[in-house]
């Protein structure tokens, strides 16, 4: 019987939320959270086929507003989410499937406005429960997210170092 091993990751990773069209996102990669959650904005709800459903932007780059993603995803959930200051909050909760290097597997995502936050996506315990090993000192230790250069305003086909990737503020 072969021995399924899992990835090494780093505090802070580049993901990709393909379903939401968000090609490359940078995500810290967070045990102390239960909950994964994304930055979302204009976050509109609507009806459709019988399903509830929300509408909402992302700024998936850090201090770069020139980019935006609309997603639309079903709510599977609203929860009351306290954050890493005590702060409670009733969220959506959405589920679609996370790229992580080269796997793929659907997590559940609180919506919550993250622009005073360094990352603008959480990786909480629950989506990483048996997937991943995490190295606290390394970051960016799979650099197989494809669209991380173009996502990150460099031409395809450019590699994107973990210095570059850093951005000013980590």
């Amino acid at each position: 019987m072969a021995v399924k091993t899992k990835p090494w990751v780093g505090w802070r990773e580049w993901v990709a939320l393909p379903e939401l069209g968000i090609v490359a996102i940078k995500a810290k990669i967070d045990t102390g959270a239960r909950n994964s959650a994304l930055h979302a904005f204009k976050l509109e709800q609507f009806e459709e086929d019988g399903r509830l459903r929300v509408r909402f932007s992302v700024h998936p780059l850090q201090d770069c507003k020139d980019k935006t993603v609309v997603c639309v995803a079903d709510v599977v959930d609203e929860r009351w989410v306290s954050n890493s200051t005590g702060h409670r909050e009733r969220r959506l909760v959405i589920r679609t499937p996370v790229q992580v290097g080269k796997r793929s597997w659907p997590i559940e995502i609180t919506l919550t406005n993250r622009s005073s936050m360094t990352f603008r996506m959480l990786m909480g315990r629950t989506a990483l429960q048996g997937r991943l090993l995490i190295d606290p000192e390394a970051s960016y230790l799979l650099k197989t997210v494809a669209a991380v250069p173009r996502a990150a305003g460099k031409k395809p086909g450019t590699k994107l170092t973990a210095q570059q990737s850093k951005g000013k503020r980590s």
